[in-house]
């Protein structure tokens, strides 16, 4: 069995009666990232596809601006009860040295921040300024973008607990597949991706995303330049008003044929008629 995925026993109760089997899920494992020795922060996420996730975290949180502030990025001494390495501490070493103080990292309604301070930390941040009005992307291509992402989704598939974000070309073309427990890692471990193959600013990409769209995808969406972001379920308030305060279009409820479309329209091709609703 992977690290991935591990098995646990289970009742299941159904019409026909109680079965006991065991069940396959989706592992969950802390991440320690330290830099130069010293702890930075700790995250949940499914292993694998760590050095992305630092990348992507990292970039996002403005501690690097490319791959090659990077030196070397190495697991830590670190074992289980059975004495096999965990690979759960990552230790990365910056060409520049920068001061480190330990932080968690946790933005959520209780943080303390309000709407207005959210964005202006974003419009500080940014590096990289969003293209007017491009790309240009057919509506029926966004919409079978989820699709194309579930159909990658393999650990899904075995055992429906886990988050996806996807990085495509505006024809269609999955770049990079991405599975995780937390939203925020698989958007990371997609943007870590990027960054390590030239990719930033990845201005001419799409993100799909397989759960609802948070102010935090958004930020991370607009810091590596990508201009599209689509979610299969919904925006919050704050997600959308950082999505139309940097001109990124964000795309909600992208299921079958329809779609809400929360801000920049104009890069989504008018291809069908207007109609009117209430």
């Amino acid at each position: 069995m992977s690290r991935v995925t591990a098995r646990r026993p289970t009742r299941r109760i159904t019409a026909a009666g109680v079965i006991s089997r065991p069940d396959t899920l989706a592992v969950e494992e802390p991440l320690e990232l330290r830099i130069g020795g010293t702890a930075l922060t700790v995250t949940m996420r499914t292993p694998g596809h760590d050095i992305d996730l630092a990348h992507g975290f990292l970039f996002s949180e403005g501690i690097i601006e490319s791959a090659d502030d990077i030196v070397s990025a190495r697991y830590c001494a670190g074992t289980d009860d059975q004495g096999r390495n965990t690979y759960n501490v990552l230790d990365i070493e910056l060409r520049t040295p920068v001061p480190i103080r330990p932080r968690g990292f946790v933005t959520n309604s209780s943080c303390g921040l309000c709407g207005t301070t959210a964005l202006e930390q974003v419009r500080t941040r940014s590096r990289f300024r969003l293209p007017a009005a491009a790309p240009r992307i057919d509506p029926a291509v966004l919409a079978a973008m989820p699709g194309e992402l579930r159909s990658r989704q393999s650990v899904f598939d075995a055992t429906g607990g886990l988050h996806a974000a996807g990085l495509f070309t505006p024809d269609g073309r999955a770049l990079a597949v991405r599975e995780d427990v937390g939203r925020h890692n698989a958007v990371d471990k997609v943007v870590g991706w990027a960054l390590r193959e030239g990719h930033v600013p990845a201005h001419d990409t799409v993100l799909i995303v397989s759960g609802r769209a948070s102010f935090e995808l958004v930020q991370k969406a607009v810091m590596a330049g990508i201009p599209v972001l689509g979610a299969v379920s919904a925006p919050s308030s704050l997600a959308v008003d950082l999505a139309a305060d940097s001109g990124l279009t964000l795309a909600g409820f992208l299921r079958g044929e329809t779609m809400n479309i929360y801000s920049g329209v104009d890069r989504i091709e008018p291809d069908a008629p207007a109609a009117t609703g209430t």
